[in-house]
């Protein structure tokens, strides 16, 4: 049995193609068109997860959409009727849009559908999932756990903004919920945007901003903007915010509480962004744990598998992971919208079809999350040549050599191999890495490579079987969603005089042995790497391990600012040119910046806006 399942029309669109309960494939539809977080119907990706499982539209049994869209269409009316007259001007500019992307969903998407199989019997084959169980069932059914509770977070679906719950083979039952307008997800996004950030976007980057600051203003927010209580369950103050009728996440009451207005996306980051950034953290963080803690209580169960967009908070889930209420964490690394296409499909087959579960345990349901496309090396030398590029072709020994005498010699190394990851983290195919021993490289990469801001921190990927002697964490972390502190004995104490620095200031003060990935909380977002998901990245990471001792790198996603990870040939030449990456290999093409055509040359800095 086979289901396509879909997720679009409003954040991430993407696909994923499942068979007798196996993942075939899925990819997010922004990696075909190069629009970054392209929301439009995945026609990119359906055809990929098609020809991936060699399949038409005529062999899939089931099409699964990953939310209820009518019950979308309620919630947004019934909001606008609640506040009213408040917010008449966006809902007269949201209103068609709603028509059509709500409203009359299914219709668009049998139009869409039938236009690549017109036989096919939508009324009877076009299933809806709800929101939250779609992401419920992306973290529980591909986790190597045959039981476990869930817990799902993030600024809403059709109503619930959180969900929690029990799974039990094939069984996936959601027990509460949260409603809207009360959210965590919406609630760190209403920061995202007071810092200068663009929502849905830029929440990472307030969470890779707090360490750098204070959190002074925690207990206001306790004490205006969030009613907490002992069991994570809680209500916010919608005197301060604007997001149910308006234009913009906070209101003037938000800025009188804060001392001052929204920054200005160009404006310079202050110690108070800072401040104001770690003081959002440690509320949610105290918000999911307390969250994690009564649902431990109340299912008695030993394991626990996250999705929805706060999941993508690694901090947050370090903090969950030590905390120690649950004996085993799992979280589906495309926890965000993107990944509502997978769980829609997998709710399909084992809640609507009462299909049997098979648990996978090597270490997961997702194949390291490589389900996206691939490029033979004779295709890809075609495409390369076509470009441009100038290359030698390799065989595989030779190329993990020269890579890791790369790597070793300070260079930023564009690794472009095998399976495209799902998900919004590169994880050792689409990657740009590099030497995290080298104490300028954090800068380097952030300014002169991705474009970014410099304080942005970058992950180490790892050898599994070293992660408990590098970093204080011992269990797999295959998709760089935990973070953990670097190891006692990696550490640099800081003299007195670096210690009386604050903000920015510390950026360049190296804190251990491998600087790079170490932010300045001595924290690090884990990567373990496995040789049963990526045999090939697993042993070029065992060659800079015994050229240098480290068996680590830095592993950033291969693009720039604003740019979707690579996912042709061509994205990651044209990427590679128009940035100071050094070398490329690609497949098996090993090309040197300096041997390149210089016509070629890109400027790539500007071709994407700021993100």
């Amino acid at each position: 049995m086979r289901v396509l399942g879909i997720s679009a029309f409003y954040h991430d669109s993407a696909a994923a193609l499942i068979a007798d309960g196996r993942i075939v494939a899925a990819a997010q539809e922004e990696r075909f068109t190069r629009k970054k977080f392209d929301a439009d119907y995945p026609r990119h990706a359906i055809e990929y997860c098609l020809n991936a499982g060699g399949v038409t539209l005529a062999d899939v049994d089931y099409v699964a959409f990953y939310d209820k869209p009518f019950l979308k269409f309620e919630r947004l009316l019934e909001t606008y009727l609640t506040f009213s007259p408040r917010g008449f001007r966006s809902f007269r500019m949201a209103l068609p849009l709603w028509l059509r992307e709500k409203l009359f969903l299914k219709s668009l998407l049998a139009s869409e559908l039938k236009a690549l199989e017109p036989k096919f019997d939508w009324d009877k084959r076009l299933a809806f999932s709800e929101h939250h169980l779609s992401h419920a069932a992306s973290a529980f059914y591909p986790s190597p756990f045959q039981r476990a509770a869930v817990l799902t977070m993030d600024g809403v679906g059709e109503w619930a903004t959180t969900s929690a719950g029990v799974g039990n083979g094939h069984e996936l039952k959601i027990q509460k919920e949260i409603n809207f307008p009360h959210s965590l997800g919406l609630l760190y996004a209403a920061f995202t945007y007071y810092t200068g950030f663009k929502v849905n976007s830029g929440e990472y980057k307030v969470m890779g901003l707090a360490p750098y600051g204070i959190p002074k203003y925690a207990q206001l927010i306790y004490d205006n903007l969030i009613d907490l209580k002992p069991d994570g369950s809680f209500r916010l103050n919608l005197d301060y915010f604007n997001y149910c009728t308006g234009l913009t996440m906070t209101n003037e009451r938000f800025d009188a509480l804060f001392d001052g207005a929204p920054r200005m996306p160009a404006a310079p980051l202050e110690q108070r962004h800072m401040d104001l950034a770690a003081s959002i953290q440690v509320v949610i963080e105290e918000a999911v744990l307390r969250l994690s803690r009564s649902l431990a209580e109340e299912t008695g169960e030993a394991n626990l598998c996250l999705a929805g967009g706060v999941a993508l908070n690694c901090v947050a889930n370090g903090k969950v992971l030590r905390d120690g209420k649950f004996q085993n964490i799992w979280v589906q690394p495309a926890a965000g919208d993107s990944g509502g296409a997978l769980g829609a499909a997998l709710t399909i087959y084992h809640l609507y079809a009462d299909r049997p579960r098979t648990v996978a345990n090597t270490p997961d349901g997702m194949a390291g999350s490589y389900l996206g496309p691939e490029f033979d090396d004779g295709e890809t030398q075609t495409r390369l040549k076509a470009a441009g590029a100038r290359y030698a072709i390799l065989p595989r020994d030779q190329l993990l050599e020269r890579t890791a005498h790369a790597l070793a010699d300070g260079k930023a190394v564009g690794w472009f191999q095998g399976r495209m990851e799902f998900g919004p983290r590169a994880l050792g195919n689409r990657s740009i890495l590099a030497d995290p021993r080298d104490p300028q490289m954090q800068k380097k990469l952030n300014l002169k490579v991705k474009y970014r801001e410099s304080f942005r921190p970058f992950a180490p990927s790892v050898l599994r079987e070293h992660v408990s002697e590098w970093f204080d964490i011992d269990v797999d972390s295959p998709y760089m969603l935990m973070v953990a502190p670097v190891h006692e004995r990696h550490r640099r104490e800081m003299t007195s005089e670096e210690q009386r620095l604050f903000g920015i200031d510390k950026l360049n003060v190296p804190r251990s042995s491998v600087p790079a990935v170490t932010h300045v909380d001595y924290s690090a977002r884990v990567q373990t790497v496995h040789r049963e998901t990526n045999p090939l990245y697993h042993d070029l990471i065992g060659r800079f391990h015994r050229l240098t001792g480290c068996p680590v790198l830095v592993n950033t996603s291969f693009n720039v600012r604003s740019e979707p990870i690579v996912c042709t040939p061509e994205d990651a030449f044209r990427c590679f040119m128009g940035s100071e990456i050094d070398v490329l290999a690609a497949g098996s093409c090993y090309l040197i910046k300096d041997e390149q055509d210089p016509a070629l040359r890109r400027n790539y800095q500007d071709e994407f806006e700021p993100d």
